[in-house]
């Protein structure tokens, strides 16, 4: 059963929103937060799986939500979406940065909400490759001047090629297509990136390879 906090200061949003998840039997929405403050320590009372989290809140808003929900040891298996009416929401490059899990425009189909709550639940990243594509090429933009770390010398040459091909929004099916190697391969060599870099899921990958001048926005298809 996979358990969701909602986070938002719209009753009628959270009304829709847990409508639509409760109605579905591997799902249970087990608390609902009014603003970030609430949901931080919901968070720490429920430890949901997902938590969808509105930017835009009252007193603490859902940025410093997040921030402080990664920034728990305790919470380490909560994975946070960001809920935004914008899909380049200027918050969502510093939340990404921050930890969270990926994010979902408000009026997504209700199919796709379902799919992404799942996926992000199981570990993977919310960003599908073409909001990708589009999300990390603004974020570098926006970024700080990439410096490369220790951190990346740990990765081996393979893990390193995997780590931009992650960059560039390619699941796991499509990285083993490029690098002609089985899919369970090459979910092995993102785990063992993702271990060393001490990255909470893709999304965080996503980020790192950015800041680590690994690859650069001019470099996407």
């Amino acid at each position: 059963m996979i358990s969701v906090l909602l986070a938002d200061d719209q009753a009628l949003v959270r009304a829709g929103f847990r409508s639509l998840l409760a109605a579905e039997p591997d799902i249970e929405v087990v608390a609902e937060a009014a603003d970030g403050a609430q949901a931080v320590e919901y968070a720490l009372a429920k430890r949901p799986d997902v938590v969808l989290m509105d930017i835009r809140m009252p007193d603490v808003d859902g940025l410093e939500a997040t921030r402080r929900i990664v920034a728990e040891p305790e919470l380490a298996g909560v994975h946070v979406v960001i809920l935004t009416t914008f899909d380049l929401d200027e918050y969502v490059f510093e939340a990404l940065r921050t930890g969270a899990s990926g994010f979902l425009v408000k009026d997504t189909e209700p199919v796709e909400l379902l799919r992404g709550v799942r996926a992000v639940a199981s570990g993977d990243a919310l960003l599908s490759p073409g909001v990708t594509r589009r999300l990390i090429a603004e974020f570098a933009n926006r970024s700080k001047e990439p410096v490369r770390g220790a951190d990346l010398a740990a990765l081996t040459e393979r893990e390193r090629e995997v780590l931009a091909l992650v960059a560039e929004g390619l699941s796991n099916d499509e990285i083993a297509a490029r690098l002609v190697v089985s899919p369970a391969t090459a979910k092995t060599h993102v785990s063992r990136a993702m271990i060393k870099l001490g990255a909470r899921d893709r999304a965080q990958l996503v980020v790192y390879a950015y800041e680590a001048g690994l690859v650069r926005p001019g470099w996407l298809g």
